[in-house]
């Protein structure tokens, strides 16, 4: 995907690298402490001078890939560059390269994907350091919120899984019939919204008598660790396996290659998670048995939350002004199905975002409880 198609402006991109992260962090630990001095003040930089920024855990990964490209039409809105770093699902490298920001003695908005809830705090406390501003997404302790912190971690966003997790398994059963074992594939465990997708799943089976639970691995968001898993699966419950559950997109579509080798393509209703473009194309295919999927939006996951991060950066929003109900809240959700996948196909410009730049708390569903 191109992620300036939609833009008249040349895009602008650093991809930090695991190796340009550590020689940066090596120079930081030889040099003077580059964190703003009046960092635990809370100063605020000039627009010229604050570096925006996207932690994801992979490219390769198109949901995160929608997530940067959102980041992108964001970045391309106020003419600044987009820098980049991934961890490809290592939590020290995602928070290695998050220390290493410090190094340019730049002051910079951070939107990031904790890997694991275990992981938030010290993402965190490390973006505090530096007197960095950070939104977070989908993973924090229960227990942990960002007014317990300070003005640095601006917002954490997440999105109801348990919700969403029960209307979505309600497509898949439904395209069973409502009769029929289903295997599951799971996300990673210490993971927000596979814990909560999960939930919904179980929320489902209990009103649904004639669905069985044969079976539930996880496969760590891969595609490739999903193929395997389904293979083994279905090797050992054969016929009885009716419907395939995954945790999100990219594990539904390494099910899918699972199905379709082994000559089932179509005869077994899979959901999944996230509304990858790949996922959208089986759904509105109608013949791959992909049924359903789940929006969160990526795109506004990765330019709303980081427009919300550098306007707490540069002064424009005053982080202790905010009420708790705007510093921990719900985004929007859709259930994707043939019905309505063709909203869902194209990929925006920065004028279908520009609202959400401009209020990032405009998609806002309630206070995370």
């Amino acid at each position: 995907m191109s992620f300036s198609r939609h833009t008249g402006q040349s895009t602008r991109r650093r991809l930090v690298t695991s190796a340009a992260v550590f020689t940066v962090a090596a120079m930081a630990l030889v040099g003077c402490s580059s964190a703003p001095e009046d960092a635990s003040a809370g100063a605020t930089g000039a627009a010229a001078d604050v570096e925006i920024v996207e932690s994801v855990r992979s490219l390769s990964n198109s949901y995160h890939a929608n997530w940067v490209a959102g980041g992108q039409l964001f970045a391309d809105s106020i003419d600044k560059e987009l820098v980049v770093i991934t961890d490809e699902a290592d939590s020290q490298k995602q928070l290695s390269g998050i220390k290493a920001l410090a190094a340019s003695g730049k002051i910079y908005a951070l939107n990031v994907d904790p890997n694991t809830s275990s992981d938030t705090e010290a993402i965190v406390r490390a973006v505090t350091d530096a007197g960095g501003y950070v939104v977070t997404q989908w993973n924090k302790p229960d227990d942990l919120n960002p007014w317990d912190v300070g003005d640095h971690w601006v917002a954490h966003i997440s999105f109801d899984g348990t919700v969403s997790g029960k209307e979505v398994s309600a497509k898949l059963f439904d395209a069973m019939g409502n009769e029929g074992g289903i295997i599951a594939i799971q996300g990673i465990l210490d993971n927000t919204s596979s814990k909560q997708r999960y939930q919904g799943l179980e929320a489902a089976l209990a009103e649904a008598p004639g669905i069985e639970l044969l079976d539930q691995q996880t496969a760590n968001w891969s595609r490739s660790e999903a193929l395997t898993v389904t293979q083994t699966l279905l090797a050992k419950h054969g016929d009885a396996v009716k419907g395939i559950w995954a945790a999100n997109d990219e594990m539904a579509l390494g099910a899918l290659e699972a199905v379709k080798a082994a000559g089932l393509e179509g005869q077994i209703p899979i959901i999944g998670f996230d509304a990858v473009p790949q996922a959208l194309e089986a759904i509105q295919s109608g013949t791959s048995g992909f049924v359903a999927t789940v929006s969160s939006d990526a795109f506004w996951q990765g330019g709303a939350a980081l427009s919300l991060a550098y306007k707490a950066a540069i002064g424009e929003i005053k982080v202790s002004d905010l009420s708790h109900d705007e510093r921990a809240f719900y985004g929007k959700q859709i259930i994707v199905t043939p019905d309505n996948v063709g909203d869902f196909l194209s990929t925006p410009a920065i004028s279908d975002l520009q609202a959400d730049f401009d209020d990032p708390f405009g998609r806002s569903q309630g206070p995370i409880n």
